[in-house]
């Protein structure tokens, strides 16, 4: 992250902060819906931690921190959606594919279905981790240093939360596959 443009921003430059926002967008997204596993509402909370970021940039001390710092505000955001939100709604995130698919193709789709199952049975503390840690390749103590929490909890969460994907996508497994149905045109 360019210092020099989080020091503009800090001083109210509106300029560098849309320059931050865009820079930061797509990290920030991929993070919510890790999370969260709902495009709309990662959409949401990215939108809400670009506020808080905006308002509170002033109070962050180092600007080499703002990543750190960023996703810190984002993940609280996410949290708190997560309490929000009824746990009867659906994960839109495997309801994307909507269009038919070819035969070849179904077994990826089946594939990447359990999969994220098995990862909407985590909890959002596992989920944290598992995104921050492998999906955006952060070390162990970052992860650690963002959720403000120490590296031992950290490696306990990311070993329950492997623990937890394995005994789901298993789980699943043992349930009998569902084959397309093929209908023919006449």
């Amino acid at each position: 992250m360019d210092h020099d443009l989080v020091r503009r921003a800090q001083t109210g430059d509106p300029d560098a902060f849309e320059a931050l926002a865009l820079r930061s967008h797509a990290r920030l997204q991929g993070v919510a819906v890790g999370i969260l596993r709902d495009p709309h509402l990662a959409e949401d909370a990215v939108q809400q931690a670009l506020l808080d970021i905006w308002r509170d940039i002033r109070g962050l001390r180092d600007p080499a921190r703002f990543e750190g710092w960023s996703y810190r505000l984002l993940i609280r955001i996410c949290y708190a959606e997560t309490k929000r939100r009824p746990t009867w709604t659906s994960e839109s995130v495997v309801s994307e594919a909507y269009e038919p698919v070819a035969a070849d193709e179904y077994n990826a789709i089946a594939h990447r279905n359990q999969l994220e199952r098995a990862f909407a049975r985590m909890s959002v503390d596992h989920r944290a981790v598992v995104v921050l840690h492998r999906l955006q390749g952060m070390p162990l103590e970052q992860v650690a240093d963002v959720l403000g929490v120490p590296v031992g909890t950290v490696k306990s969460r990311l070993s329950r939360a492997l623990q937890v994907l394995r005994a789901a996508i298993e789980a699943d497994g043992r349930r009998q596959p569902v084959q397309p149905v093929r209908q023919e045109v006449v």
